[in-house]
């Protein structure tokens, strides 16, 4: 089955020129991590190259590359500004994945033991609560 290309209308690619708001945490060359809106614990956030590629699966593995210290560097930043007991990262490929957005993204998101996660499909967070969220991030890069 071949795979539907890639849709620069979709809101990670607007994100990425400005057309969209978001809370930033961390930008570089190649990758562009922000606060997650409809967060499923406090500190969800996300990790997105800036190369247009829809999933995992037509990723060049050179973006890959310079994505996965980001996921990581930013997972540590994250456990520690919200003290969790973990982080769950998920990246999913394709709708019957629930791939919702198609840019590649990985989800990063602390958890706390017996917390459950709020469905993602829940109402947006407040922005300051948001912009919060980040600052705690930031100060533990």
């Amino acid at each position: 089955m071949n795979t539907p290309a890639y849709d620069d209308e979709n809101i990670f690619a607007k994100i990425l020129r400005g057309e969209i708001p978001s809370v930033k945490l961390y930008e570089d060359d190649d990758t562009l991590a922000f606060m997650d809106v409809m967060p499923q614990a406090p500190g969800h956030l996300l990790v997105i190259p800036k190369q247009p590629s829809r999933n995992l699966l037509d990723a060049d593995p050179e973006v890959l590359a310079k994505t996965i210290p980001v996921v990581q560097k930013l997972a540590k930043a994250a456990k520690t500004a919200f003290d969790a007991d973990g982080i769950f990262v998920a990246q999913f490929n394709e709708p019957a994945a629930g791939q919702t957005v198609f840019h590649l993204h990985f989800h990063v998101i602390p958890r706390r033991e017996g917390t459950v996660l709020k469905p993602h499909s829940g109402g947006m967070e407040d922005m300051e609560v948001l912009k919060e969220n980040a600052e705690k991030i930031r100060a533990a890069l």
